[in-house]
């Protein structure tokens, strides 16, 4: 119950941090590792992928606009396991 709770919380999180329109960071996590990272400005968004990070996400060509709940679900499609986004408190 309380991994759903935690679930609830970090999605509510992202959705609420995504909804900003100021500057933002996330971690990107996938297995259990930080792979990667988001950042967002004035409406202009980018991945950065660590050394490590699968091809497969390194790859992705996909549109980014700021809904990190959607970029979220196409990587984790793309990869086969859940990818993560955990905003960066600052």
């Amino acid at each position: 119950m309380l991994s759903l709770a935690n679930d609830l919380v970090s999605h509510a999180a992202r959705f609420i941090a995504s909804a900003r329109d100021d500057a933002g960071l996330w971690t990107i996590s996938a297995r259990g590792r930080i792979v990667g990272a988001l950042s967002g400005e004035a409406g202009c968004w980018r991945l950065s992928w660590f050394n490590a990070a699968d091809p497969r996400l390194c790859s992705f060509a996909g549109a980014i606009d700021g809904d990190v709940e959607a970029l979220s679900e196409a990587l984790s499609a793309r990869l086969g396991a859940p990818v993560r986004f955990e905003p960066v408190a600052g």
